[in-house]
């Protein structure tokens, strides 16, 4: 009976200094402007800024130039045809192509078309012709439109070449005759095409790791910044245990971050039209293991923050190497193995794969097990190592206020014996 009174009153003791870890880590991030600035402001307004940036997800009427040197019937047709295209419009005829590249050069045209001069006599005589696409490189969807449109328009202007020559009697026989493998192109999962859907909502979830690691950084830097020895762990009574201390600031993090989190995962999805066929159970389930790898993450990697501006420069100069590890942007199996086994311990990688899965590809969240449990395993993992590194920071804390009590009882007898 004595036993279990010791234990109860162990457990409560422990749950009332969780609340009050958690009741001052929340007071001070609301005092503290520069961790509210990344914990409410940041996410709330840079994924609109960011997003309102992309909402034309593709290009429309990219300007190219002509060099028609055949001037006949055909290149007008061709010409007429590309023009017509709502991804690209003839913007200006040239004599030759280098006053095409003059105009390239000056960015009034991202691509020039030239047609050769025995482009017709060839297409008459069935021998075979071409058309030289010259295209900036500097923007890929620039690229993308010119191309994919001339390639239409060729694929086009040789069916209806064959067809006149096919010798058909019936439409049907035409149709057979130019095109005999028939194919319909749909486009899944990204079915608008654009560069918002394939990778926002990536960059979603990667907003919700960068802004907790550098609210949870500038946490720590200012805690070390107050302390008269650095020490991130202040000596209290409340703060004698690992993991009420853990739990208490990891708390405030993730109830904070649960409303941010569906802000970012469903509001603006909704906002800017973005793919959104996750259920929320399987968001929710997503979500959890995400934000507490990510807390344990934070609070970790936090343990090596001695000042406030360290982390900035930190989580700033990693934001773009954590999004291309992911694979969204880069072809995942073209990564090589060493940098896949680095990306394997950022709670983003499975973060952004399982939430584009269940957002953009309508999985379940039995197709995203992978993900799932990487994400609880990594919750684990640096939930043990922020306990072991608390624990290090605690010894330290201790370490230091013993030897400031030995220094202030050395100088007390110091002053004694020299009364004496």
């Amino acid at each position: 009976m004595k036993n279990l009174k010791s234990i109860l009153s162990y457990i409560s003791e422990g749950l009332h200094d969780m609340c009050y870890i958690w009741w001052l880590e929340t007071k001070n991030t609301i005092k503290d402007e520069g961790v509210l600035i990344f914990f409410i402001l940041v996410p709330l307004a840079y994924p609109l800024l960011y997003s309102w940036i992309y909402n034309n997800e593709v290009v429309r009427d990219v300007p190219v130039a002509i060099v028609d040197m055949s001037h006949s019937q055909a290149s007008r047709e061709f010409i007429r045809d590309v023009d017509a295209s709502p991804d690209v419009k003839v913007a200006y005829h040239c004599n030759n192509l280098h006053e095409a590249r003059e105009l390239v050069g000056r960015q009034k045209v991202h691509g020039v078309i030239v047609f050769p001069e025995n482009f017709q006599q060839q297409l008459h005589r069935g021998e075979q012709t071409s058309v030289s696409i010259y295209c900036d490189m500097s923007l890929m969807l620039t690229y993308k439109a010119i191309y994919q449109t001339s390639l239409a328009v060729s694929f086009k202007m040789g069916a209806d070449i064959q067809r006149h020559k096919s010798g058909g009697i019936t439409v049907r026989e035409e149709q057979i005759n130019t095109q005999p493998l028939a194919y319909e192109e749909r486009p899944i999962f990204n079915a608008t095409g654009g560069y918002g859907n394939a990778v926002l909502p990536g960059v979603l979830i990667l907003i919700l790791q960068q802004t907790l690691l550098l609210g949870i950084g500038l946490s720590a830097g200012t805690a070390r910044e107050n302390n008269r020895y650095k020490d991130l762990v202040p000596i209290s009574r409340h703060y004698n245990g690992i993991f009420r201390i853990v739990l208490g600031k990891s708390l405030c993090y993730f109830m904070l971050y649960c409303i941010m989190s569906a802000y970012l995962t469903l509001a603006v999805p909704h906002f800017f039209g973005f793919t959104m066929m996750a259920t929320p159970l399987d968001l929710i389930a997503l979500l959890i293991p995400y934000l507490l790898s990510v807390i344990f993450f934070g609070m970790t990697i936090s343990c090596v923050v001695h000042y406030r501006e360290n982390v900035m420069l930190l989580v700033v100069f990693t934001s773009i190497p954590f999004l291309f590890l992911t694979g969204i942007s880069w072809p995942q199996s073209n990564i090589p193995g060493v940098w896949q086994g680095i990306s394997w311990l950022i709670p983003s990688t499975f973060g952004i794969r399982g939430f584009l899965r269940l957002s953009s590809m309508g999985g379940t969240l039995a197709d995203i097990l992978p993900e799932y449990r990487a994400l609880w395993a990594q919750t684990i993992f640096y939930f043990m190592l922020t306990c072991i590194v608390y624990r290090y920071q605690v010894v330290n804390a201790r370490r230091h206020a013993v030897e400031r009590l030995e220094n202030i009882r050395a100088r007390i007898k110091v002053a004694r014996d020299n009364k004496q």
